[in-house]
Order: structure tokens, then C-alpha cells, then sequence
């Protein structure tokens, strides 16, 4: 069982019961055909359709394809995240934190943030050398940096704050 959310508008149950694909409940016969690791032709209900992947997060689990001349955003939910909204306890994927630390011993190379800067997660916010290699650290959330507890020529131990997180 999925549920897919479509471009935050529609929203829809898919799951399988043997060879047949069940769409809200509905049976719902597709000839489908994968042209490439990212397109595939679909034809369902005397209509054919152009699919296309545009993007894939199967961490966050969302996508962006086109169809036919029109892009759509779907979020996924399978059925552990389904359960997890139902004992309301999906908020618990969501990570909160307060600081970030280093990771290893090294030497602070260069700072990409400032203290009140929002960042998202994934963002680039220090670029450390250890070894003799050049390790980027980025955001492990979304947020607002409070403090930057280190700068550039700095040596850092394990596990030393590197930021604070509003």
C-alpha cells in the first residue's frame, strides 16, 4: 500500500492484489513500457501517456516526472509511514538538533555561513582538511545558525562544536 500526493492537491492509494493494480480501490488495467532507465510509455483507458523521471529523493521520498507536456511533484508514504502518522508518531523523523560537530580531527579551511543565516539541509557549511583531504561538512537539517563557534586556520578535535542551531 502507497499513498501519493500529488503537487499537494490530489492525493491517491495505490496497492497490488496479484497481477492487478488497485488505484482508490478502483482495478486499473496499464500497458506499461520502460524506453530507458528514466521514461516509459504508458497507455490506460484508451489514452497514451509519455512519462518521463525528472527527479528522484528515495530518502525523502519524493519525485518530480512530466507527463506528456505537464510536470508534476508526487510525495510517497508506503505503508510504515502510513502507520507511523496513524500512532502519531511521524514527527519523529523530522531531526532537531542543537549543534553540529566535527566529525574528525582537522583544519578549519574555509566557513560558508554566518551567524543568522537559514540553511537547508545538504548546504555546504565548512570545508575541513584532515589527512591531508579536503572534507566538505554540510547541514544535516533545515535551520538558522545561532553561532559559528570556529573559523578559518582553526584545528579542531573530534566531536568539537562547530556551530549552534537556533
Amino acid at each position: 500500500m502507497y499513498q501519493f500526493n500529488i503537487n499537494n492537491k490530489y492525493s491517491f492509494a495505490i496497492n497490488s492484489a496479484g497481477d492487478n493494480l488497485l488505484v482508490n480501490d478502483n482495478r486499473v488495467q496499464a500497458d506499461i513500457k520502460q524506453l530507458s532507465p528514466a521514461t516509459w510509455h504508458v497507455i490506460a483507458q484508451h489514452k497514451s501517456y509519455n512519462v518521463t523521471l525528472i527527479s528522484l529523493d528515495k530518502v525523502a521520498k519524493t519525485a518530480q516526472i512530466r507527463v506528456n507536456d505537464n510536470i508534476y511533484d508526487i510525495t510517497a508514504k508506503d505503508r510504515f509511514d502510513l502507520l507511523l502518522d496513524k500512532m502519531g508518531l511521524s514527527n519523529l523523523t523530522s531531526a532537531t538538533i542543537s549543534e553540529l560537530k566535527a566529525p574528525m580531527p582537522g583544519l578549519v579551511l574555509k566557513v560558508f555561513t554566518e551567524d543568522g543565516a537559514t540553511v537547508q539541509k545538504g548546504d555546504n557549511l565548512f570545508i575541513l582538511e584532515a589527512m591531508k583531504m579536503e572534507n566538505i561538512i554540510k547541514s544535516p537539517v533545515d535551520g538558522v545558525v545561532k553561532a559559528i563557534k570556529v573559523k578559518p586556520g582553526d584545528k579542531l578535535e573530534k566531536g568539537q562544536i562547530l556551530l549552534q542551531f537556533m
